[in-house]
C-alpha cells in the first residue's frame, strides 16, 4: 500500500511555511509505504501557479510546485482508474451522494493503485467505497 496526497495537504504545507521554504515530512505515515501524488493534484497545483495574483507569489508558488513534482512520483489517470472512477461515481449516484470532480478522480486513482489518501477532507473521501482515508491534521 502507498499513500496518495490530496492537493489540500500540499497547499496547507505551502501556506504554513510563511516566507520560508516548506519542508514535507511524511515519516508519521511511513507505515503506508511510498508517497505519491496524482496527475490531478499536479494539475491543481499548476493551476494555482497560473492564478497567483503577483509575480512574486507566482515565482514562489512555482518553485514549490516544481519541487513537489520533482520529488514525488505521479500516478496517472489511466484505464484502470477510469473503470474504478465509473464504479465509484455510479455507486455514489445510487446513494444520492456526490463528490467533487477532482476528488473523485484522485480517489479513483488511489483505489485503482491500492493506495490510501492523505487528506484534510476526510468526510468527503470517506464516502468512497474501498478507499482507505488517512486524516491530515497539519504539516509535520
Amino acid at each position: 500500500m502507498g499513500l496518495v496526497l490530496d492537493t489540500n495537504v500540499l497547499i496547507r504545507a505551502e501556506r504554513s511555511a510563511g516566507a520560508g521554504c516548506p519542508t514535507l515530512d511524511f515519516s508519521p505515515w511511513a507505515g503506508y509505504g511510498n508517497v505519491y501524488i496524482s496527475s490531478v493534484t499536479a494539475s491543481e497545483l499548476l493551476v494555482g501557479v497560473h492564478r497567483a495574483t503577483t509575480q512574486a507569489r507566482r515565482i514562489k508558488r512555482s518553485a514549490f510546485v516544481e519541487s513537489v513534482l520533482a520529488a514525488l512520483p505521479i500516478l496517472d489517470f489511466n484505464l484502470a482508474a477510469a473503470r474504478v472512477h465509473a464504479e465509484i461515481k455510479a455507486t455514489l449516484y445510487v446513494r444520492g451522494e456526490t463528490l467533487g470532480a477532482n476528488d473523485l478522480l484522485i480517489a479513483a486513482i488511489a483505489v485503482s493503485a491500492g493506495h490510501a489518501v492523505l487528506t484534510t477532507d476526510v468526510d468527503d473521501f470517506r464516502r468512497v467505497p474501498g478507499l482507505k482515508v488517512v486524516p491530515f491534521d497539519g504539516p509535520r
